[in-house]
């Protein structure tokens, strides 16, 4: 590491101002700060000292999200092999091809096999979606002369952990495209985006390839093959038609988006954020509530035809993505709420009114997007009025 220190010290004058490569600046600094702590201080007479930067930040949120992409190597290869254990399905193409050249079979009782073709469809889609946000990252900070930052570390790891494993890699560099471009840079980059970036390029993909990012045929990595999931099972016949009990839904064995369907590996991240004090617990918790609120109010009306509205609180937890989107989409610092009495009320809202979405909208068999986008519109009108009324409660102890 001292060899590559001392490299990118002797190279620096290039990148500077006047400087041959002077409009690569941002490359070449985003590679500096990546690998080592910058050298740089605050000019300012008097500034806040805090250890705590972007990159510590972002990294942690990494940190807290490794048990969801563990699960995700291992939950979409253990779905695909479940399938073709059948008999009625074959693995075809390079995947295929790969597993078999490295001595292992498609076997779902094989926890190495598992990771392995799990792998080969997520780090594709990380990758493209990776150096396609990377690029516009660069393009936006050469064009406004200033620095790469880590904004989109975090970003770049959502993505393919909200995405189904059959995705095509052209869609997900269109839909990263929108996310970074439309969600982020237009409002002026990391830290001033309304909507979490992750979650408008999955909205993006919603609405504009909807064959290829919902259905029955999306969420199982095996040609040729329909299975519905948890979620869409329970809609069409109630809790009681599923085929997995609570806990194997609650470990994540289910079919979904690759980094979704493990609410304890959600857990294992949300102790971790809350703990660091990067997570907001007053988010989380205040989703939980309004969970619980919404789906016992729903359990209260009953319907002789809609079959959700029987859901108990405890499987609307396990099932979908609830767990994942309360943990790292809803907490976003940028876009949710910054008052503590904002977060309660933001949380509240969310919960409430993505299993509203789940339940009578017959289109969007999961909520949590459409709730957290929502909310993310109203995030600042929040704690307005939050920050207004501890104003008005103040002059009133004083009159």
């Amino acid at each position: 590491m001292k060899f590559l220190e001392h490299f990118l010290d002797s190279k620096k004058h290039l990148f500077e101002k006047g400087g041959k490569l002077e409009s690569l600046y941002p490359v070449y600094e985003a590679i500096d700060t990546f690998a080592f702590t910058p050298d740089s201080v605050t000019q300012s007479n008097a500034h806040v000292r805090d250890g705590l930067d972007l990159k510590r930040t972002m990294i942690t949120v990494v940190v807290a999200m490794l048990p969801c992409i563990l699960m995700a190597l291992y939950n979409t290869g253990l779905q695909a092999h479940l399938v073709m254990a059948s008999g009625e399905y074959q693995a075809i193409g390079w995947r295929h091809d790969l597993l078999l050249s490295l001595g292992l079979t498609h076997d779902p009782s094989s926890i190495l096999a598992n990771f392995v073709y799990g792998s080969l469809f997520f780090i594709p889609v990380w990758l493209v979606c990776n150096i396609t946000g990377g690029l516009w990252e660069v393009l936006f900070a050469s064009v406004r002369k200033h620095e790469v930052n880590e904004g989109f570390l975090v970003t770049g790891w959502l993505i393919p952990l909200i995405l189904p494993p059959t995705i095509p890699l052209w869609q997900v560099a269109i839909g990263t495209t929108f996310g970074v471009v439309f969600a982020k840079e237009i409002f002026g980059g990391t830290g001033k985006n309304i909507f979490n970036p992750a979650l408008m390029a999955r909205a993006f993909l919603f609405f504009a390839y909807p064959g290829q990012i919902s259905g029955d045929a999306v969420w199982t990595a095996v040609d040729g093959f329909s299975g519905a999931t948890a979620l869409s099972q329970v809609a069409a016949g109630g809790v009681e038609t599923l085929a997995i009990s609570w806990s194997d839904a609650f470990m994540g064995f289910q079919a979904g988006s690759m980094g979704e369907t493990s609410a304890l590996a959600c857990l294992f991240g949300a102790f971790y954020l809350i703990s660091s004090g990067i997570g907001s617990w007053r988010i989380m918790l205040g989703c939980l509530i309004g969970l619980v609120i919404m789906s016992l109010t729903f359990n209260s009306i009953g319907s002789d035809t809609n079959p959700m509205f029987a859901v108990p609180a405890h499987w609307h937890f396990v099932i979908g993505s609830f767990a994942f989107a309360t943990v790292f989409m809803a907490t976003d610092p940028v876009s949710a709420s910054m008052t503590n009495t904002g977060r309660w009320i933001y949380g509240i809202l969310i919960g409430m009114m993505g299993v509203m979405i789940r339940v009578v909208n017959p289109a969007y068999p999961e909520g949590w997007m459409l709730s957290i986008l929502f909310m993310n519109a109203f995030a600042p009108s929040i704690d307005y009025f939050v920050i207004k009324s501890n104003i008005k409660r103040r002059k009133a102890r004083h009159v």
